[in-house]
C-alpha cells in the first residue's frame, strides 16, 4: 500500500522547557499527522545522548533520554510544582536547544520529582521485565555520577572489569542513585508508551531509528566487552566510520567500537536479538542505520585522525539476517539505510533480506551521472526521502549546490528553484513508485539552512533545531492532506 509520513525528532517539538518532550505537544503532532493524511511518524533515536548531544552516540542502546520526560505530566502526578519547574533555566530561544542548560538543570528537577515518588506495582514490574538491560544501565549511570561523568574505561580497574566483590560494594554504596536511574527509565517509557498507543489508535505508525554501532562510553560496551573488538587493556585498536563521500572529503571518523562478529555468531547473535526485540516493542517499524556494515564494515586505526585510510572487513552477511528472521518468526518491519557507495554485494544482501532501502532525492541531481536516486530508477520496495537528518534542507541545499546540478534539478522537476522549490521536491517524492515517502518537517515548512538538524563530521550547532508551535496547524495539515491524496498515499481507514 502506498503511504507517506513525516520525519520529526522528539527534541524538535514545541515546549516551554527547552526541548521537545513526550507530553501534550507530542499528541498534538500526532493529531496533525492524522489530519494531514499521513501513516508514519519517523523519529530519531530516543536514547540518552553523551558527548556532542548526538542521538547516534548514546550511553545505552536500550535506555530512553530523560530530557524527553514531560515535566507537566510530572506536575499532574503531584511529583513537581509549577513554580519549581519555572525556577529552572532551560534556555530562552524557542527555536534552538541549549544542551548545556539542560545538562545543568534537568536532572536536578527530576531528582525533586523522584524524592516524592513512591514505588508502585507498575514500577516493580517494569524493573523486572527490563532487568536484562536496566540493572546494568542504572549501575553504569550511578558510577558515572560518582566518577564525575568520566568514561567507564578510566574507572578503577576492578570496576571497569566488573569484578566482584567490588561490583557488589558499588551497588550497595550507590543504591539510591541506581533507583533514581530506574525511576527515570520507568517514567520515560511510561510516557513513551502513552504516545505510541495514542498514535497507533489514530492509525499512525512510529518508525524508530537504531544506530548500527554503540558508543565506547556506554553500558552496552561495559556490560558486553566480549562482543566488541576491545583488548585486555580496554583499548580500541580500530574504530568505525566511513570513507570519503558526498558528506565529507576526509570521510567520517565515528570512533565507535567495532563488533566482534565471530563471537556474536558463536552465541547466535543474542545481543542483537535482545536489541531488536526491544526496538520492535517500542516502535512499529525500525530503520537500521548504516545497513552496508552488515556486508562489510570500515575499520580505521585509532591512531588516524581522519577516515581516509581505513579498510573494509567482511561482515556477518545474510547469515545474520536469516538467524534474526528465524528467531522472530518471519520477515521483520525493517527499513535498511543503504545510502552511500554500494557494492554489488551490498545490493545483493539487501535484495536477499527483502527489506526496503532508502532513496534520497537530494542525492539524485548530480549532473555528471545517471544516479540510482533519480525517481525513474526506483522500484516499489523502497522508502523515498526528500532529505535526511544529515542533509541540509531542500532550500538550503538548492542555495549551495553546483550551478550545473541545480540546472539539472530544475529541468528534471520542470520548475524553478524559487521559494516553492521545496513543494516541487515533496510532490516529486510523493509521486514516485516508492511504497513509502517520508518528508522532513523542515522541508514541509520551507525552511532554509536554519532548519538543518545535523552536519556530519562536525561538532556544535547540531541536533538543536526546534519548531515554532504555530507551524503545526490545520491549514498546513489540509494542504498536505490534499497533496497526499493526489498521489494516492492516504491511509485506508478500513484497514
Amino acid at each position: 500500500m502506498r503511504a507517506s509520513g513525516i520525519l520529526m525528532p522528539i527534541f524538535s517539538l514545541p515546549s516551554p522547557y527547552g526541548i521537545g518532550t513526550l507530553g501534550v505537544e507530542a499528541k498534538r503532532f500526532v493529531d496533525f499527522l492524522e489530519k494531514a493524511g499521513q501513516t508514519y511518524w519517523q523519529i530519531l533515536p530516543l536514547n540518552p545522548t553523551n558527548f556532542g548531544d548526538s542521538p547516534y552516540q548514546s550511553f545505552s542502546s536500550f535506555a530512553g533520554n530523560p530530557y524527553f520526560i514531560d515535566l507537566d505530566l510530572l506536575k499532574d502526578q503531584g511529583l513537581l510544582k509549577k513554580e519549581e519547574i519555572l525556577s529552572f533555566d532551560f534556555g530562552t530561544n524557542p527555536y534552538k536547544i541549549d544542551y548545556e542548560k539542560l545538562y545543568l538543570n534537568r536532572l536536578k528537577l527530576l531528582k525533586i520529582a523522584f524524592s516524592r515518588f513512591n514505588k508502585t506495582k507498575e514500577f516493580d514490574l517494569f524493573c523486572k521485565n527490563n532487568a536484562h538491560w536496566l540493572n546494568g544501565y542504572a549501575l553504569f549511570m550511578a558510577l558515572k555520577e560518582k566518577n564525575n561523568g568520566s568514561a567507564w574505561y578510566t574507572w578503577e580497574k576492578h570496576l571497569a572489569n566488573q569484578e566482584e566483590p567490588v561490583l557488589q560494594n558499588a551497588k550497595d554504596e550507590n543504591w539510591e542513585e541506581i533507583i533514581f536511574q530506574k525511576f527515570l527509565q520507568f517514567t520515560f517509557f511510561t510516557q513513551w508508551q502513552e504516545i505510541k498507543n495514542y498514535a497507533n489508535q489514530k492509525g499512525i505508525k512510529i518508525i524508530g531509528d537504531i544506530p548500527i554501532y554503540v558508543a565506547y562510553d556506554s553500558a552496552d560496551i561495559w556490560q558486553n566487552k566480549e562482543q566488541f573488538l576491545i583488548d585486555d587493556n580496554l583499548k580500541l585498536k580500530s574504530v568505525a566510520g566511513c570513507p570519503p563521500d558526498a558528506f565529507s572529503k576526509t570521510g567520517q571518523l565515528w570512533g565507535n567500537p567495532l563488533y566482534n562478529w565471530p563471537k556474536m555468531k558463536s552465541d547466535g547473535f543474542n545481543w542483537w536479538k535482545n536489541r531488536l526485540a526491544h526496538a520492535l516493542k517500542i516502535y512499529d517499524v525500525v530503520r537500521i542505520d548504516h545497513f552496508r556494515g552488515f556486508e562489510a564494515f570500515y575499520s580505521i586505526p585509532t591512531t588516524h585522525t581522519t577516515a581516509e585510510k581505513g579498510k573494509w572487513i567482511k561482515g556477518p552477511g545474510i547469515k545474520f539476517f536469516k538467524e534474526i528472521s528465524n528467531h522472530f518468526g518471519g520477515k521483520l518491519p525493517i527499513i535498511a539505510e543503504d545510502l552511500g557507495f554500494l557494492t554489488p554485494k551490498v545490493k545483493t544482501l539487501l535484495k536477499s533480506t527483502g527489506f526496503p532501502g532508502m532513496k534520497v532525492l537530494q542525492f539524485a541531481f548530480d549532473s555528471r551521472e545517471d544516479s540510482d536516486y533519480l525517481p525513474h530508477n526506483y522500484n516499489k520496495n523502497c522508502v523515498v526521502y526528500t532529505g535526511t537528518h544529515d542533509n541540509d534542507t531542500i532550500l538550503g541545499w538548492a542555495a549551495t549546490i553546483k550551478e550545473a546540478d541545480l540546472k539539472f534539478a530544475e529541468e528534471y522537476l520542470n520548475c524553478k528553484a524559487d521559494s516553492s522549490f521545496n513543494w516541487n521536491m515533496i510532490k516529486t517524492a510523493l509521486a514516485t513508485t516508492a511504497d513509502t515517502a517520508i518528508i522532513m518537517m523542515p522541508d514541509l515548512l520551507g525552511l532554509g539552512s536554519e532548519g538543518r538538524i545535523n552536519t556530519p563530521s562536525t561538532l556544535g550547532n547540531n541536533w538543536q533545531w526546534r519548531i515554532d508551535g504555530s507551524c503545526i496547524n490545520s491549514w498546513l495539515a489540509e494542504i498536505l492532506y490534499k497533496t497526499t491524496g493526489t498521489y494516492r498515499r492516504l491511509p485506508n481507514k478500513k484497514e
